[in-house]
């Protein structure tokens, strides 16, 4: 998995007054959990633009002014509800040897015949739960949509896979193709041709055997 590197700065103090100065100087005041103690720090706003505003799945190495170094996820954000300004972030330490629990996303590929046809790809997960080694944490989960026709599931069971495992029951349905008004003319037609050509061949059939 890709992994992002955010410098910040340990803070020392971290009280209202002191938390409300960083905001104000446009530092994001964050805690980094899960290792011996908590470790508090601060980062200016824009070091999270490619972590935050994005759909993709990304490790973070928080790297502070004293030297030390951290691998680790994003765990929780908060958001002003006015301005949106991020207000806090939690991270959560990760481990060579420790299995994590993320969110990544689904990445649907291929072609449907059902979609071919007329019909809809309802998208019901594009995210799924993962838990796994962080070295085998995958940037996405890939999810092929080519075997499905009209009216198809795509359970994940079929994305199973050696270096992860998913946190979902097995009947959770990843995505669908759903019936529309197109795909049900199109199913019409294919109708009509079946039975046009079991005519034909049923009238081939008695005249070879007059």
């Amino acid at each position: 998995m890709k992994s992002i590197t955010i410098n910040g700065s340990q803070r020392e103090s971290v009280g209202k007054k002191a938390t409300k100065a960083l905001r104000n100087a446009g530092q994001v005041p964050c805690v980094l959990y899960g290792g011996d103690k908590p470790v508090h720090f601060s980062a200016p706003e824009l070091a999270f633009s490619k972590l935050v505003y994005t759909p993709n799945a990304h490790t973070v190495v928080i790297a502070l002014d004293n030297g030390e170094t951290f691998n680790a996820i994003l765990q929780d954000i908060q958001f002003h509800p006015v301005t949106d300004k991020i207000l806090h972030i939690d991270f959560y330490q990760l481990f060579e040897n420790k299995e994590i629990t993320m969110d990544i996303p689904v990445q649907f590929v291929g072609n449907s015949r059902g979609v071919k046809n007329g019909g809809v790809l309802r998208k019901n997960k594009r995210s799924l739960r993962v838990k796994a080694l962080p070295a085998n944490l995958p940037d996405f989960v890939e999810a092929d949509i080519t075997p499905l026709r009209i009216g198809g599931k795509l359970y994940i069971t079929a994305l199973e896979n050696d270096a992860y495992r998913f946190m979902h029951p097995d009947n959770t349905v990843v995505c669908q193709v759903r019936r529309s008004r197109a795909s049900m003319d199109v199913e019409d037609e294919d109708e009509e041709e079946t039975t046009e050509a079991t005519a034909s061949e049923a009238q081939a059939a008695e005249a070879a055997q007059e």
